[in-house]
């Protein structure tokens, strides 16, 4: 009797998990088709990691690269839902709403410097010839 029960609850679990996983899709895909910014983002990790794999990086530079290719991604991401959220509770024309988006887009130009810097870090002395 536990066991069932113990099955039904998992089960229950496992349902809303991928309603989750269905919503959080459903998040990316509208970003994806309504901000150009996450689709330049998108394009550059693609040429990234086909650079890196042509290359032949090593594992931990996989692992840097991956995570740095993926900070400004989710950084656009939040960007997108702080603006939205931000033009339900004040007018685009309020003072403070255009701070808010001048400051999360300062968060998104501050991680794809950062992105390139370490893109550059990795990639350069492949490039090179001296990895």
């Amino acid at each position: 009797m536990i066991h069932n029960s113990l099955f039904i609850h998992t089960m229950i679990r496992v349902k809303r998990l991928a309603k989750s996983f269905t919503y959080a899709f459903k998040g990316l895909h509208k970003v994806y088709r309504e901000e150009q910014n996450i689709r330049i983002l998108f394009a550059v990790a693609l040429g990234a990691v086909i650079l890196a794999a042509y290359l032949r990086i090593s594992r931990i530079e996989w692992c840097v690269l991956i995570f740095s290719l993926t900070l400004p991604i989710l950084m656009e991401t939040i960007n997108s839902a702080v603006e939205r959220v931000a033009d339900v509770l004040k007018p685009r024309i309020d003072r403070y709403v255009k701070e808010v988006k001048d400051i999360m887009a300062a968060a998104v130009l501050l991680a794809s410097l950062a992105t390139l810097i370490i893109g550059t870090v990795i990639f350069l002395p492949y490039l090179l010839g001296g990895s």
